[in-house]
């Protein structure tokens, strides 16, 4: 399996991070596990415009980039089963700012559906809850 390239919108809003909520085995065991909304990096396409169609997608909802904050290389296992990614990261921002009112969102992705959630950021510096990709909590403690 090759690596995957895949960019990823970091919204914040009250000291939270928007992130999809996941449940399942991970890296570390299994349980409920975060990561921020977007996805794999199309050909043809460059990741802040992949942020601005997965959340098009998978929310109906329009963001704008506000800065690239980075790249981090993701290389984990689940199992007997290797992953690696390749994550561009970028800050972001809803157009409505009616949104940063909604406590969850629904993300439809074809037939899965899943939930968008805000969780205070010190959350993950403390090691309550698990997020990804790997590094991205270390990146959230120095900004």
């Amino acid at each position: 399996m090759y690596p995957r390239a895949k960019a990823l919108g970091i919204i914040k809003h009250n000291d939270c991070i928007l992130v999809e909520e996941y449940k399942g085995k991970h890296e570390t065991g299994e349980g409920y596990y975060y990561r921020p909304l977007g996805g794999t990096i199309e050909l043809g396409e460059y990741g802040a415009q992949t942020v601005i169609r997965e959340f098009e997608e998978e929310l109906s909802v329009t963001v704008e980039i506000s800065t690239y904050l980075g790249c981090l290389e993701n290389i984990f296992q689940i199992d007997n089963t290797i992953g690696h990614e390749i994550v561009q990261l970028y800050s972001a921002h809803f157009s409505n700012k009616e949104l940063y009112k909604q406590n969850r969102f629904t993300i439809t992705e074809g037939d899965h559906i899943s939930y968008g959630v805000w969780i205070p950021i010190e959350t993950f510096l403390q090691g309550e809850k698990t997020l990804y990709p790997n590094g991205l909590t270390e990146l959230l403690s120095k900004k």
